[in-house]
């Protein structure tokens, strides 16, 4: 797209988001919400000397009135169900299968830095003897993410994977082989997270957020800039209790219990949602990103008709979100489905190759003579899927290099007639639970996230069932580049037999 077209829709959108700023400020002043527009951003080469601006719990922010508290609680629990991990149900053994080697995953060589050839592939699925006997109750990882986040019941996170920019919160930048404790946070009982390149956001029981890793864009969110921070800090922000968190490789998202959505980090390609790239010329030919270093609220969402006429849609309250390497997707309590970002390939679902810098309606996933009421939301790294009120899986985008990308959401063929129940995306790997089956797909390369096991092919790009789960009942399921986590039912005798057939993981 020329530059002057670019510039055109940026205006139309500038005026229609103009339209909302007085509610949108109102709103704002009311809830008391922390922004990145006053002074939190910056350029992406400015760097900040100093290292974290807080440490968990020596500051008041997210700290608000005892009743506007009491009321975004209660709210929390009636409204944000999905935050609050019913253990008794969620709960039960980790499985894992894929990369272990997490300082060479997703590159040709291992860095100076790190250990010779330490790690292997699990082509199927193993047990981790580290966590023998304890209830797992939640995982999070992410589609460009070498790490993961494990809950465990109490609401206790371990993090284990690569850790060179600090993103295992462990106060160091060594990689941990097995899932470890996050000391800073024992005091906290963590029920939601996510993982992004380089950094992760854990989310408090109290709805309070906290970042480690990698700063050097923001996409910590705690008010400046570093090159990384290796504890986890509280993000800058002084808005209502924060119910879901997603990261993309270098920028963020929350959601908070009235259905606010604010990023913060790179705004490369649109990604934040504020009608902006945010790129600028330092010289005439050296170009730089105005990064945000706390969060910003998105104002406005936006549809666009077949002409490209543009126009806002009202009251939407996002419920959930999930981001790519460099898009975002996201519903509201309307189930509508909304993206924005990186367009290429079509992983937004619009039917059109070009980044998108509003959160943009899918068309395509709305109504009764759709798609339906979407009700999940997932992200890979070049493509996107949902879930709608039926069960059936839609995807959009490309997993892989060859063939035709699909460009506005189309039913998975391979799993009509599947109730598909949760959904984990790698990078160009997809597994997803359905009824009681874990079927999965993927290119070549991959590193045993398919899990189907040493004797069959390491990879597909076709969903096939895998065999190694079969008469295993898989509550979760959740994916990082490379690898894959799975919660299996535990609950009875003959539960723990057939666990007890996977073999045991030691570093």
């Amino acid at each position: 797209m020329n530059s002057k077209k670019r510039k055109a829709e940026e205006k139309d959108n500038a005026d229609i988001i103009e339209s909302t700023k007085e509610n949108e400020t109102a709103d704002i002043n009311a809830s008391n919400c922390g922004s990145g527009e006053s002074g939190n951003s910056t350029d992406h080469e400015k760097s900040d000397n100093g290292g974290a601006s807080e440490q968990p719990g020596t500051s008041d922010e997210g700290e608000k009135d005892p009743k506007e508290t009491n009321d975004d609680q209660s709210v929390d629990q009636a409204e944000n169900k999905h935050t609050r991990l019913d253990n008794s149900e969620a709960g039960g053994e980790l499985l894992f299968c894929g990369g272990t080697n997490w300082d060479l995953i997703g590159r040709k060589e291992l860095p100076k830095y790190a250990k010779d050839a330490v790690g292997k592939n699990l082509w199927g699925p193993h047990r981790l003897k580290s966590l023998q006997g304890i209830k797992v109750t939640a995982v999070f990882a992410g589609s460009c993410a070498v790490h993961s986040v494990i809950l465990i019941e109490g609401g206790q996170a371990f993090t284990w994977g690569r850790n060179d920019k600090g993103q295992l919160g462990h106060c160091d930048n060594i990689r941990r082989d097995i899932p470890t404790r996050v000391e800073t946070l024992k005091e906290h009982v963590i029920v939601s997270a996510s993982c992004g390149r380089g950094h992760t956001l854990f989310v408090s029981e109290r709805g309070i957020c906290y970042a480690t890793g990698d700063n050097k864009c923001g996409q910590c969110g705690i008010g400046s800039q570093n090159t990384a921070i290796n504890i986890p800090t509280k993000i800058s922000f002084k808005g209502r209790s924060i119910s879901k968190v997603a990261c993309g490789a270098e920028f963020s998202m929350i959601v908070d219990v009235k259905g606010g959505l604010y990023s913060f980090g790179s705004p490369e390609y649109g990604q934040l949602g504020h009608n902006s790239d945010g790129r600028y010329f330092v010289t005439s030919n050296k170009l730089s990103y105005k990064c945000e270093l706390a969060p910003r609220r998105i104002v406005a969402f936006i549809e666009k008709n077949r002409e490209g006429h543009v126009s806002l849609v009202d009251d939407v309250a996002i419920t959930d979100v999930a981001c790519g390497i460099n898009h975002s997707v996201a519903i509201d309590t309307q189930k509508r489905c909304f993206s924005w970002g990186f367009g290429g390939y079509g992983r937004l679902g619009t039917n059109e190759p070009k980044d998108e810098y509003v959160p943009r309606l899918i068309t395509a996933l709305n109504g009764p003579k759709n798609a339906g009421s979407v009700k999940k939301i997932f992200a890979g790294g070049t493509y996107s899927l949902a879930i709608n009120e039926y069960d059936v899986l839609y995807f959009f985008g490309q997993n892989r290099r060859t063939g035709e990308a699909n460009m506005y959401p189309k039913p998975v063929q391979d799993l009509i007639g599947w109730r598909v129940r949760d959904v984990g995306c790698a990078n160009n790997s997809i597994v997803c639970l359905a009824d009681d089956s874990v079927i999965s797909w993927g290119p070549s390369p991959t590193y045993g996230e398919l899990g189907y096991g040493e004797s069959r092919s390491r990879s597909s790009t076709t969903p096939q069932e895998v065999k190694p789960l079969e008469g295993v009942y898989i509550h979760s399921v959740d994916c990082g580049y490379g690898h894959t986590l799975l919660i299996a039912k535990n609950d009875t005798e003959e539960d723990r037999k057939k666990l007890n057939q996977f073999p045991e993981f030691t570093p």
